[in-house]
């Protein structure tokens, strides 16, 4: 016996239908699977991130934050990104009991092309840092002293690379408040919970 097909209104929810039937209807292609599934990754990661943080001290255009394993001195960019464009933004982390005592991490504009250079000045001392896709971050813990040194002695900072279609990228940074935000994330998470 033969099954009915179903007509193209029975295809269309109604006004009223369940969102996860309307989800279901789009997901018709691998495209369209793995296209939700990042999006249902991403939902879960910014959950995660999503943990409390506390203002920790917030001077010129630095802050710093408490996030529960980690402190971080963060600011963003002198030029805000375009709509296209990831918010760019350096942060100096300091862990609890990890690793990390003042690594510096960059969010770039756009990912690097790879086996392009991204180079930070401090004032007027350059850092090759290392990098992947659209992330930056400092080498070892000579480069971060190094950086943190310079940062408290500089005015300010740029971050340079190439994106993917070879375009050059640069965002500057100010660095009032600097010392301030990374005294204090590193005071606060040297304290136990």
């Amino acid at each position: 016996m033969r099954r009915p097909t179903a007509s193209p209104e029975r295809l269309i929810p109604p006004p009223t239908a369940n969102p996860l039937d309307l989800l279901i209807l789009r997901i018709d292609t691998l495209a369209g699977v793995m296209r939700h599934f990042a999006c249902i990754c991403l939902a879960l990661a910014s959950a995660a991130s999503a943990a409390p943080s506390r203002l920790i001290v917030a001077r010129g255009a630095w802050a710093s934050f408490d996030r529960g394993a980690a402190c971080e001195a963060v600011a963003k960019p002198l030029r805000p990104a375009r709509e296209r464009d990831a918010q760019p933004y350096i942060a100096i982390a300091f862990d609890r009991a990890g690793p990390r005592q003042g690594q510096l991490f960059a969010q770039l504009r756009r990912p690097a092309r790879a086996g392009s250079s991204v180079i930070l000045t401090v004032g007027a001392q350059p850092f090759l840092l290392a990098a992947r896709g659209a992330s930056a971050w400092s080498k070892d813990v000579r480069q971060e002293q190094a950086i943190i040194a310079a940062m408290r002695a500089a005015g300010g900072m740029r971050i340079e690379a190439r994106d993917l279609a070879g375009r050059r990228m640069t965002d500057r940074f100010l660095l009032d408040g600097a010392p301030t935000a990374i005294d204090g994330a590193a005071a606060a998470c040297s304290l136990r919970r």
